[in-house]
């Protein structure tokens, strides 16, 4: 069995999921990865972190035929991400960037080098699920809305505080204005914690659809939504309570940067 191993390092968590050569990015099963897991990106860090993170994977599965990353989170930690598997030292390791080359798509930023990795990869994995016009939503430490249209451009995209960061900075620069606790809420908050907790929501949710507006005002009307990350599914929730357009369109995914990695590295082995 040959495979394929693939490294998501972010700045909160860092990511990994191994496929078999003979499936492909655009099937939509469940369990699609052969091999995954997850851990706080800070592991790279620590020599012993690294040893155990590096015994764990190449005694769960065999030595990869090719290896892709994506990383957002410094040299140092590509260096760290790197130096686990020295035994494996005949592997290229391929890295995907945000000016990386994929036939089918290209991005309108100014600076393709400046735009995030992760977004690239996020952009390039919504791509091979779906050709509609399509916003990928990324719901971790930072919010990223993305545009990708039909036809494989990628017309930019917004960065907004995540959830958490929200809610730690009304804590951390407010005098009277405690670290909210999630709790169960619909509309308006009727106490402080439910109006924090609902305002941040409401914020990042109001993004999503100024962003399916603005679409439409550049003639990209929005047909599918995909929404990954840490707090996806909370966002999904707030989203399913309405009656907006968005509410049929949108779809909880997992692994949208892995699967564009997977996807870019086929067209690069």
């Amino acid at each position: 069995m040959s495979l394929y191993l693939f490294f998501d390092v972010g700045n909160t968590r860092l990511k990994w999921a191994a496929v078999e050569s003979s499936q492909n990015p655009s099937e939509q099963q469940k369990k699609l990865w052969a091999y995954s897991g997850s851990i706080s990106s800070k592991s790279l860090q620590s020599v012993e972190h690294r040893a155990e993170l590096a015994d764990y994977i190449s005694k769960t599965l065999p030595k990869p035929a090719a290896i892709g990353f994506c990383c957002v989170a410094g040299e140092e930690a590509i260096t760290n991400l790197k130096s686990l598997f020295p035994q494996w030292s005949d592997i290229e390791w391929k890295q995907l960037k945000g000016d990386s080359t994929f036939i089918g798509m290209r991005s309108l930023y100014q600076d393709p080098s400046k735009l995030g990795a992760d977004r690239w990869a996020a952009l390039i994995g919504a791509r091979a699920l779906s050709s509609k016009n399509t916003l990928i939503v990324n719901a971790g430490t930072a919010t990223t809305i993305d545009l990708i249209g039909s036809n494989g451009v990628h017309y930019g995209g917004w960065i907004l505080p995540g959830l958490e960061l929200m809610q730690t900075s009304l804590a951390n620069n407010t005098a009277q204005l405690d670290l909210a606790t999630r709790s169960a809420h619909h509309g308006f908050g009727v106490c402080t914690n439910d109006a924090i907790i609902g305002g941040c929501d409401a914020a990042q949710v109001g993004a999503i659809l100024y962003g399916m507006q603005h679409a439409k005002e550049i003639n990209i009307p929005v047909e599918k939504i995909w929404i990954d990350g840490g707090n996806a599914k909370i966002l999904a929730k707030e989203i399913s309570q309405t009656n907006l357009p968005a509410r049929q369109m949108l779809e909880v995914t997992e692994g949208l940067v892995l699967r564009g990695t997977w996807a870019w590295l086929l067209q690069n082995l």
